[in-house]
């Protein structure tokens, strides 16, 4: 209980920052978006609903994005993105971005070699295209175990107000681990950038994840009246680091 008190203490205090944040976005017309990967389970969603908990939903906006229709499937794969991303004065999540096409398409059958290809080749490009128009772009990945996935599968089976989680995409996660692991470092290898690093997260512990995830963010930016924080806005280097091939994930 003790220990639960001290995370949510911890947690309204980077709320709190969080709101003097997305004021400096308003008044400076800041264009930020925010990308939540990792595998099925990771605790991607649980980490967006406590950032946008308090902030003001005119200046934020939340994408899950459906498959394509059939329209944008003849479509250049990233139009589909373009108009979602950040207004000046504007903070945008996306619940999963247009890194499906790196990992959960080739991985599922759901794209081409061809569109893989082509979308290896373009997205550094297109991120470079934002970074010079001044969007920042936060790529964050979330870590998680084989165990920790199965067990939180588990509990989505046997919890009637979570069952809704479970598809049949997360019912293949487990049995093509290994093929996940490799689209996921090539997707690492290939499109991690000084301009637009990836940014590793352990999620095992829910709320470190959540916790450290909005600390990045925050420590990426100096907004007014971060000097007056009541929390720290130091990412804890155990839990949250940028990617390099040496790192020890726990997905692998």
């Amino acid at each position: 209980m003790r220990a639960y008190q001290a995370y949510r203490d911890e947690l309204k205090g980077l709320q709190i920052e969080l709101l003097k944040f997305q004021e400096w976005v308003v008044n400076n017309n800041k264009r930020i978006a925010i990308l939540y990967e990792g595998r099925d389970a990771a605790g991607k969603g649980g980490a967006i609903r406590r950032f946008r908990m308090h902030l003001n939903p005119i200046h934020l906006r939340v994408v899950a994005l459906n498959k394509p229709t059939v329209i944008e499937q003849g479509q250049w794969f990233f139009r589909r993105y373009i108009k979602e991303l950040p207004n000046a004065g504007e903070i945008v999540l996306f619940d999963r971005s247009w890194y499906n096409r790196a990992v959960v398409e080739p991985v599922m059958g759901f794209a081409t070699e061809v569109q893989y290809a082509r979308f290896m080749t373009q997205v550094t490009e297109f991120e470079n295209m934002l970074h010079e128009e001044d969007t920042t772009v936060i790529k964050f990945w979330f870590s998680i175990s084989k165990k920790e996935q199965r067990e939180r599968f588990n509990d989505r089976i046997l919890n009637d107000l979570k069952r809704w989680k479970f598809s049949p995409v997360d019912r293949k996660g487990q049995a093509l681990w290994d093929k996940y692991t490799y689209f996921k470092e090539q997707m690492f290898s290939r499109t991690h950038t000084s301009f637009c690093p990836w940014v590793i997260v352990r999620a095992n512990v829910k709320r470190q994840a959540r916790i450290e995830s909005i600390r990045y963010v925050l420590s990426r930016f100096e907004y007014d009246g971060k000097s007056e924080s009541s929390v720290s806005t130091l990412v804890n280097p155990d839990i949250v680091q940028r990617y390099h091939r040496s790192l020890n994930q726990d997905d692998i």
